[in-house]
């Protein structure tokens, strides 16, 4: 028998307790010694019409005329279901359901455990879109994270939460792919459930990083709360606090699941939600962030819309106003208004609701950091003052060499200093 090296390797690496071979080859011993005992202690017996035997799927006992005899599905197959057979004055009758209707599956176009499933077209869109979607937010992120640290006067307790959704962000994006890689990657790991460690916490990963980032998204809309709402807001002491609730909080969730998905559903990589419960372990805490999330949002807008309406307001104090209005409708609305579609759906929904969820979920991360950093007037008054600086290092000394006298070098110096200190003397305010 010709067989390719590829799928003869497959095969090898397959356990003989996941083969289905060998699953059928050990039932059909088993069976044939279990008849074999009922033969020897029955010797002295009359004969049933209908002796034992072993069709290639089941074993069937010996059984007398108008006998009905179930059996359950083939232990390969590893789904629930019984087959049924009727002892009649001919013999036994053809098994009924057909396997292909009790088991629910076609034996045709069978698909084994330890084989590669059918490439769904599908599922293999979503799967590109979200991962292009994952890999140009992680790529964003990562730009504004580095750009808020290596400036110095963008260092703020305003930057650093916006720093901390950033790692989220990058976080779950990070162990979203290190998910797949490993569910994925080699299906020799998965099949027969015997599911190796590291996929479970790989998805226990995945989870927390996708638990954090919904806590602290509801940070940032508590911080943009208590800068509209509270006058005397002391933000060093709040970052702390922030730090320990942003991330300490999924940290409790997940240990909690953890802890109910290995003592009562101890299946797979931990990816299924067989049993409801278990899964609202999460679900619970994500919706409770979403809904408390979008009180703040109401909450803010109601605040701001009862400021601008007052007469009295300084035109600048007005300005800024109107400039925190915007950021918040852009970015409250961003992480809460969209996650309150799709947060009381059911996690059975049709295919396009999953695709649009998906779709906004991956590309999250790049509209955040194109509003919380490529957008801000402060980052891009930093970067711009830092390239000019960096033009004028570039460009001076060469015209220092090029001119003679002392008259022409002080001009040069007094040119660089002028050069320096232009622009504002104070630092723009935005809080996008």
């Amino acid at each position: 028998m010709r067989c390719r090296l590829k799928s003869c390797l497959k095969v090898k690496a397959i356990p003989p307790e996941c083969d289905p071979d060998y699953i059928l080859l050990q039932d059909e011993l088993s069976c044939f010694k279990d008849l074999f005992k009922i033969n020897i202690s029955q010797a002295d017996s009359q004969q049933p019409e209908c002796r034992g035997l072993w069709d290639h799927l089941n074993c069937w006992p010996h059984a007398d005329v108008g006998e009905t005899v179930s059996q359950p599905c083939p232990r390969f197959l590893r789904t629930t279901g019984r087959v049924y057979r009727n002892c009649t004055e001919h013999g036994w009758t053809e098994p009924f359901p057909p396997h292909e209707i009790a088991c629910e599956y076609a034996f045709e176009t069978l698909t084994f455990p330890f084989e590669a499933p059918r490439s769904n077209g599908y599922f293999l869109y979503v799967q590109v879109m979200y991962s292009v979607g994952y890999a140009i937010s992680t790529a964003s992120l990562t730009i504004a994270t580095a750009t808020l640290c290596l400036f110095r006067r963008l260092h703020c307790t305003r930057n650093y939460v916006h720093i901390q959704l950033f790692l989220s962000f990058i976080l779950r994006a990070t162990f979203i792919f290190i998910r797949d890689a490993v569910l994925f990657a080699s299906d020799d790991h998965f099949h027969c459930d015997s599911y190796p460690v590291s996929c479970k916490i790989a998805t226990t990963f995945s989870n927390y990083c996708i638990m954090a980032n919904y806590s602290w998204l509801l940070a940032e809309g508590h911080y943009l709360y208590s800068l509209v709402s509270v006058s005397l807001f002391s933000q060093k002491r709040h970052l702390r606090w922030y730090i320990v609730l942003g991330w300490g909080s999924p940290m409790v969730v997940i240990v909690a699941w953890s802890l109910a998905k290995y003592t009562r559903e101890n299946e797979g990589c931990w990816e299924r939600r067989g049993h409801e419960g278990i899964w609202w372990i999460l679900r619970v805490p994500v919706l409770l962030f979403i809904v408390v999330n979008l009180l703040f949002f109401l909450s803010i807008i109601r605040i701001l819309v009862a400021k601008l309406r007052t007469q009295e307001m300084h035109r600048n104090e007005l300005n800024q106003y109107r400039r925190l209005a915007k950021s918040t409708v852009l970015l409250v609305s961003l992480f809460g208004l969209h996650y309150v579609l799709f947060a009381f759906l059911p996690h059975k929904v049709s295919e396009i609701w999953n695709f649009i969820e998906l779709a906004f979920a991956s590309t999250q991360g790049f509209v955040v950091a194109v509003l919380y950093c490529f957008l801000n007037g402060e980052v891009q008054y930093e970067v711009q003052r830092r390239w000019r600086r960096w033009r004028l290092k570039q460009h001076l000394p060469g015209e220092a060499r090029c001119q003679h006298g002392s008259m022409s070098q002080s001009v040069g110096a007094h040119t660089q200093v002028s050069f320096l200190t232009r622009g504002p003397s104070t630092r723009h305010s935005s809080l996008v």
